[in-house]
């Protein structure tokens, strides 16, 4: 079940998305509809939209597995820049502005204090390439809760963005070409072929 907290901030997201994507006639509506349900309803919202499923696991009934372990999973695709033993680095497909990232940890972690150093250290160095890349004004860090998880944020500033400005449905053509800019490059190795030298057979010299 989500916590109050994490119902608002859910409620908040989607509110967002509405005035962003929905026609002027039926945003009211589609306001007073999220902002009437319960945890429970947004529950079952969030599982008819597919950004909660169900899943069968041994030994337990049924247990939920957010969005974000489907992108860990790589059971639904994402667009990653980057990734380490500890995390998985992803473009936010809602953004609030054109780089916003995401670091996911690979297993749960539900208190802040409990996320990995090296989910900051992947953080700390997208955030130089991002600079480099993007060439934002700043680029910010910050832990969020989301769906009972702990991610990480990376937002670059342009204007005056901050983490509760209103979000974004990024194009396909727009996510491809920041991944493109951003995500690590695995060098090929380059094997040399090895000169094929020509063995001479020295014989033994012939005895009269």
């Amino acid at each position: 079940m989500l916590t109050q907290e994490q119902t608002q901030e859910i409620k908040k997201q989607i509110i967002q998305q509405i005035e962003k994507t929905f026609p002027d006639d039926k945003k009211e509506f589609a306001k007073q509809q999220i902002i009437s349900m319960n945890s429970e309803q947004l529950e079952q919202f969030l599982r008819q939209n597919k950004l909660i499923k169900e899943q069968q696991t041994s030994g337990d009934p049924k247990t939920q597995e957010n969005i974000f372990r489907s992108i860990v999973n790589r059971e639904i695709s994402s667009y990653k820049i980057d990734e380490n033993k500890n995390c998985i680095a992803v473009l936010e497909i809602n953004p609030i502005s054109k780089g916003h990232i995401i670091i996911i940890p690979k297993e749960p972690v539900l208190s802040a204090d409990k996320l990995p150093k090296q989910a900051f250290s992947l953080a700390k160095k997208i955030s130089k390439k991002i600079k480099s890349k993007l060439k934002p004004k700043e680029v910010l860090i910050s832990s969020a809760n989301v769906l009972g998880e702990n991610i990480i944020n990376i937002l670059p500033v342009y204007e005056h963005e901050t983490f509760s400005s209103e979000r974004y449905k990024a194009e396909e053509k727009e996510l491809l070409e920041i991944q493109k800019k951003l995500e690590k490059k695995i060098r090929k190795k380059i094997f040399k072929k090895k000169k094929e030298t020509t063995k001479i057979l020295r014989l033994p010299k012939r005895i009269p």
